[in-house]
């Protein structure tokens, strides 16, 4: 595993993004979290939705690789904040670098992706992690496009979720908004029959579950 991560290491920009990671001794962060989760439950299906370049769905990817059963990744990224995602022969080839051939690259918002027929073919999802625009309303349609589509033991993952504040330009001048998925964080809550739980962690991870 280590000498997986420090491949991945290799690439300073898969220590970017506030998943506390740490390249002096190699550790994965929060990653771990997504890793053990994943050889615990061993899903056949997980849905990432945004990833700067790549370092969830490829933990993802990884855990599902080593637990054996053929599972996949659908990783979801419209490649807004700029065009990395968008050479589908160059992002195949990417993730397979890694090791990593069982991630499906979808270049669609999730607003596109409930159109298509690979958004109505996916049922029994084991993890949902939820990374896109941060907030709380693009938080809520990723949420209840999914929520529905959940394995009985599934989970959703939630991430940038535990303030509000203001994006850090990642996307073109002109383009600021307002990060404020914790208010979507505080109406789940709400709710009686979901299991809520932060991680104040970074910008902090909220995990949700239905009991």
């Amino acid at each position: 595993m280590y000498k997986w991560i420090n491949q991945l290491y290799g690439n300073p920009d898969l220590l970017r993004m506030g998943h506390c990671q740490n390249l002096v001794d190699l550790n994965l962060g929060m990653g771990w979290l997504y890793y053990g989760i994943t050889r615990l439950i061993r899903p056949q299906k997980v849905v990432v939705i945004g990833s700067w370049r790549g370092f969830t769905p490829l933990v993802f990817g990884k855990a599902l690789t080593d637990n054996a059963e053929d599972g996949v990744v659908h990783f979801i990224d419209p490649s807004l904040a700029d065009d990395f995602w968008k050479d589908a022969s160059k992002v195949s080839e990417y993730f397979k670098s890694y090791g990593t051939d069982n991630i499906r690259h979808y270049l669609m918002t999730t607003q596109e992706f409930v159109e298509s027929a690979a958004y109505k073919s996916l049922e029994n999802i084991g993890i949902v992690f939820i990374d896109g625009l941060h907030t709380k309303e693009q938080a809520e349609f990723d949420y209840e496009a999914f929520k529905d589509k959940l394995s009985g033991n599934g989970i959703i993952f939630f991430h940038d979720s535990i303030d509000i504040r203001e994006n850090k330009k990642i996307y073109a001048p002109g383009k600021k908004y307002q990060k404020d998925v914790k208010l979507f964080i505080d109406v789940l809550k709400a709710d009686n029959t979901l299991q809520v739980f932060d991680l104040p962690f970074a910008n902090g991870l909220t995990l949700a579950r239905r009991t």
